[in-house]
């Protein structure tokens, strides 16, 4: 993959972006203090102009959207019937255009969907990825830089994780939650302006950092994400993400139902973990890894990381039954490595309802 920031000193970059600049631990510390920028060519943008956008959106996802305020970041996530996530966004209106920045791996099949589901709203989805890039960093490196204003309104979103939004509801039984020091946002910026940059950083006037230091810092914080973390079977609540793309109060939308009933009355089937791996090796294990107690695959990797803190860590999906002291291991190239399990879904998440108990009259009893 060739881009504007292929010229810059050391980039080293592949078919989803810039990886890094010669240094990804150093580009970790230096993104979270807010002195790099990341260039987010695995992202990309939906445009959802029109008079009906928020209601109609509402109405199809997850989150409550019908009075989004300009310029306010939230996420949402389109599920089947069943509950299961299909595709996820983050959003930002900006009082005339719903803004849907994706994963760029589900950035075709969410622009299909909303488009088969128009009927005679007026609403008119849009990919923009020739306009618009997506660029990366604490909100206060993104002062730096000049989102797109096409309406008066900067398109900066900023990323809500680990608070729990209006609706929302939070599993992981850890405080402080590791991603609460997490300051991260993404700017929508003119293709002009990811140039301008570009340029800047090739000068040595702009500290860029890759994608790979951009994901380290995520699953340091337990933030799930469309392209690792979701496969045909996840719900939300496995992944702790009512946290923030769910409102739990609002109307009706396709998997409401399963939604509400694994979190009033059942439990996720699985359940996310973070590991600890051990260090001694320099192999990271690859995405769907197996996650072993024993002999016995409890799990798969769905995100691992060299952090330039905390050393190589894992995301990993769990059966739920999967005690929460248990050695585990995980498979890579090199054989097994040993992990240490962090909970972030407790296996008795969900079950919230209080219903009680009624006793179950016997019929040979009535019988008699």
């Amino acid at each position: 993959m060739t881009g504007p920031f292929s010229a810059v000193p050391g980039a080293v970059v592949d078919d989803t972006g810039l990886q890094h600049v010669g240094s990804p631990l150093v580009e970790q510390r230096r993104l979270a203090a807010g002195a790099a920028l990341a260039p987010r060519a695995d992202r990309a943008v939906i445009a959802v102009p029109g008079e009906d956008r928020l209601t109609w959106l509402d109405s199809l996802s997850s989150q409550a959207l019908t009075r989004l305020a300009p310029g306010v970041g939230t996420e949402l996530l389109i599920l089947d019937p069943q509950g299961h996530v299909e595709h996820a966004a983050s959003v930002v209106d900006d009082g005339e255009t719903t803004w849907l920045i994706a994963d760029r791996a589900d950035v075709e099949g969410l622009y299909d969907w909303l488009r088969k589901m128009r009927f005679r709203l007026r609403v008119d989805p849009r990919i923009a990825d020739d306009e618009y890039a997506v660029i990366g960093g604490t909100a206060a490196a993104l002062e730096r830089i000049s989102p797109a204003t096409p309406a008066g309104v900067p398109l900066v979103w900023r990323d809500p994780w680990p608070s729990v939004t209006p609706g929302g509801h939070a599993y992981a039984p850890v405080e402080p939650h590791p991603g609460a020091d997490r300051d991260w946002a993404e700017a929508i910026v003119t293709r002009d302006e990811e140039r301008r940059i570009a340029d800047a950083a090739a000068r040595g006037e702009v500290e860029l950092a890759g994608l790979t230091a951009v994901d380290a810092l995520r699953v340091a914080a337990w933030r799930p994400r469309w392209t690792t973390d979701v496969d045909e079977r996840a719900l939300p609540h496995e992944l702790d993400w009512l946290r923030t793309a769910v409102h739990l109060d609002k109307g009706c939308y396709r998997g409401q139902e399963t939604i509400a009933k694994v979190h009033n009355l059942g439990h996720p089937p699985r359940r996310l973990v973070a590991l600890q791996l051990d260090g001694s090796g320099s192999v990271l294990p690859e995405h769907g890894a197996a996650v072993r107690l024993g002999d016995d695959a409890v799990g798969i990797v769905t995100s691992a990381a060299l952090h330039y803190e905390e050393g190589p860590i894992a995301l990993a999906v769990v059966r739920r039954t999967t005690p929460v002291d248990a050695p585990l291991t995980v498979d890579t190239a090199d054989g097994p490595v040993a992990a240490a399990q962090e909970v972030v879904v407790p296996p008795d998440a969900g079950a919230t309802a209080n219903v009680p108990r009624i006793t179950r009259l016997s019929r040979r009893a009535a019988a008699q």
